[in-house]
């Protein structure tokens, strides 16, 4: 199916269009580890077709444990990201947990991101569409795939456009995720452009008792079967030393091994294009 397309700066993302890769750490730690890493980046997307995103978070908001590293907050956070942007030139995107924090990302990130357990929060899309910016919303893990249709119907309620559906898995018991690749394509069948995001689905919420869990050797297959199902968007998060990172480190792709995992991942996307529609079997409207 034919999708939207939705701009984002100087990228275009949707159909026909190159894949959109959103990476970064987790967190934010410090601004000269997150100049290096967008450097990085920066340079990696340089040798191949696709658009590049710098995400970092400057709070997570929602760690296990009450004695987590959260990152640096608001005002620090923003201006780490907003030097990156203005010395790179690359687009910059962070979450955002509450109302009053829209305006202020807006001013530094094109793009803003909706967590997964925030989903259905009201107020809080409300306010990021009011920005004007492009958003990327998670699916929640509790959600179904079509649940997301009210989502984005809440932000074209006040004629907000420009989104992205992001798939991170869904619960599946305890302590674990597990992907439906069929979420995807329903997403896909709302006319808006998807996003996968291989690093958090693969996340095991709570598993190490005051921390989450994770399983970085699923990174790869999920991402490749994403890109063999469709996709116009891939969120991955990265790290030089994945496991000395303060958040979300069992999950990350070590920033040495990212280039052939992407490699990888595009090859597949343009068979899948080459060969037939964007998604195999679309569904009717």
């Amino acid at each position: 199916m034919s999708v939207a397309k939705v701009s984002i700066g100087p990228h275009r993302v949707g159909s026909g269009e190159p894949l959109l890769l959103i990476a970064g750490p987790c967190v934010l730690e410090t601004g000269d580890l997150a100049r290096r890493i967008a450097d990085q980046l920066q340079e990696m997307a340089s040798r191949l077709p696709l658009q590049l995103v710098f995400k970092a978070s400057f709070d997570k908001a929602n760690r296990t444990s009450v004695h987590a590293f959260r990152g640096p907050g608001l005002d620090e956070g923003l201006a780490i990201l907003d030097q990156i942007r203005r010395d790179t030139g690359l687009v910059v995107t962070t979450d955002i947990h509450e109302s009053h924090q829209a305006a202020r990302v807006a001013e530094v990130c094109e793009l803003l991101q909706i967590p997964a357990f925030l989903a259905r929060q009201t107020d809080l899309l409300l306010a990021a569409a009011a920005t004007g910016r492009a958003l990327n919303v998670k699916k929640g893990q509790f959600m179904a795939p079509a649940d997301m249709r009210n989502v984005v119907d809440k932000l074209r309620s006040v004629d907000c456009q420009r989104v992205l559906l992001c798939e991170r898995g869904t619960f599946f018991g305890y302590g674990q995720l597990v992907n439906d690749m069929r979420g995807l394509v329903e997403m896909r069948n709302l006319g808006v452009p998807v996003v996968f995001d291989a690093t958090h689905s693969v996340q095991q919420p709570g598993g190490l008792g005051t921390s989450t869990g994770g399983n970085r050797r699923m990174v790869a297959p999920l991402a490749r079967a994403a890109a063999a199902v469709g996709i116009d968007g891939l969120f991955l998060e990265t790290h030089p030393h994945p496991d000395q990172s303060p958040s979300d480190g069992p999950n990350m792709v070590p920033l040495d091994q990212l280039e052939v995992l992407l490699r990888q991942v595009l090859a597949i996307r343009q068979t899948a294009l080459e060969h037939g529609s964007e998604l195999p079997f679309p569904l009717e409207n």
